[in-house]
């Protein structure tokens, strides 16, 4: 079984960053354009063209696939997070069997190195414009990898759901969803009712089922 849990927004201030060939780090977000005034970083999309001619997505894959030392001081996936639940789930499940549904990256294993970025589904009124990624945005989101055969439980907000079915579709072996409040209007995988909202309610409730308190 594997487990995967939505991103979250407040991270550690010791997260790292890709960075620009003249040293300035690289901050993603949704929407460059809007994003404010920095002449020490550089605002970019995941998927936009990096100053080495390919796209920072590009270079995050290969830095993972060779990170040496780790010179840019990346974390990985679980560990950029300030709540302790991605903590809790990562010493259940270990890396191997957790993963992080990134509304920058997609769906990318605990232990993927991740830079810092600053990429939301939320709707909140709180929530700047340029962190807001839409759903008709193109992302080369990152997905399970080929033959995937594991069953799935999954824990995150309502505005997560499309993108965390659209990266599983192809998995056959079952899909659960955990939710609160209105059932969402989906078909193809289980549901299962976490009582009414609260802020942050997915973080309970994960480690609920990581303790045993809680079935799909």
């Amino acid at each position: 079984m594997i487990v995967v849990v939505q991103c979250a927004s407040r991270k550690q201030e010791d997260a790292g960053h890709l960075r620009a060939l003249d040293g300035r780090k690289v901050m993603f977000v949704a929407n460059p354009n809007g994003a404010p005034c920095d002449e020490n970083r550089v605002y970019a999309r995941p998927d936009d063209v990096s100053d080495t001619g390919r796209s920072w997505r590009s270079v995050l894959m290969a830095y993972n696939t060779d990170p040496g030392d780790n010179p840019l001081k990346l974390l990985p996936a679980w560990q950029p997070y300030k709540n302790r639940t991605y903590r809790i789930l990562a010493d259940r499940y270990g890396p191997e069997r957790l993963y992080i549904l990134s509304a920058g990256w997609g769906l990318i294993r605990a232990d993927f190195l991740t830079p810092n970025y600053d990429i939301t589904f939320s709707t909140a009124r709180n929530v700047e414009q340029f962190k807001r990624r839409n759903s008709h945005d193109i992302y080369e989101d990152f997905g399970l990898p080929s033959g995937f055969v594991e069953s799935i439980v999954f824990f995150g907000g309502r505005d997560y759901i499309p993108l965390f079915r659209q990266l599983t579709e192809r998995v056959e072996s079952g899909r659960t969803i955990f939710y609160a409040g209105k059932t969402p209007d989906v078909g193809d995988c289980v549901l299962v009712k976490y009582g009414d909202p609260f802020t942050n309610w997915h973080y309970q409730c994960a480690m609920a089922f990581a303790e045993g308190r809680l079935r799909s």
